[in-house]
């Protein structure tokens, strides 16, 4: 089944644009530029979004104008709106268990601690794909919540960034060639 939308996780507002928690939406305004898209702010969906043509397919670019621990009940509107299935979609988020400059791609499986993840799959259950950024780990489960709220540090983000267009590619990949060939391009060049 073909990626008809690619959702971007992050909180809403200026004070959290720079953070951890925003990678998801780093990548998805990244690939909203390259491809011309405007994201617009839509009642009927929750959030912000575009169509664009990505590696010859006709896609969706949305970001939940919620709350990280509530994207759920964004997507789930989206998904219903659009009469879209979840295994039509793909989530980018940040994620604590990969390190800052290591890009990752999954399909289905829990939520590992992150809240949007949690939330969009108590609504809408767990069989979609993930693009998960690595932002690193404070060390202590007790550090995560600030630490997630909290901009990366030069050198973490020069990393996160650098990882950013092999994060486009396998997107790309994944459209043209399927989950396998993407996860095998993000593997090999990880």
């Amino acid at each position: 089944m073909s990626i008809a939308v690619i959702v971007g996780l992050g909180n809403p507002g200026d004070q959290y644009a720079a953070t951890r928690h925003n990678v998801g939406v780093w990548l998805l305004e990244r690939i909203a530029r390259a491809t011309g898209g405007v994201l617009k702010a839509e009642k009927k969906v929750m959030g912000e979004v575009c169509q664009v043509a990505l590696a010859c397919s006709n896609v969706r670019l949305y970001r939940p104008s919620t709350y990280m621990n509530e994207s759920g009940q964004a997507v789930r509107r989206m998904l219903d709106f659009y009469k879209l299935e979840p295994q039509r979609m793909l989530v980018m988020h940040d994620e604590l268990d990969i390190p800052p400059g290591d890009v990752r791609l999954k399909s289905g499986g829990g939520h590992g601690g992150h809240n949007g993840l949690r939330d969009i799959i108590s609504h809408c259950g767990r069989d979609f794909m993930r693009l998960r950024i690595g932002i690193g780990h404070p060390g202590h489960k007790s550090q995560v919540s600030g630490f997630v709220l909290k901009p990366p540090g030069k050198a973490e983000k020069q990393l996160i960034e650098a990882a950013l267009p092999d994060a486009e590619q396998a997107i790309e990949k994944l459209l043209s060639e399927g989950a396998e060939k993407a996860m095998h391009f993000l593997h090999s060049a990880g």
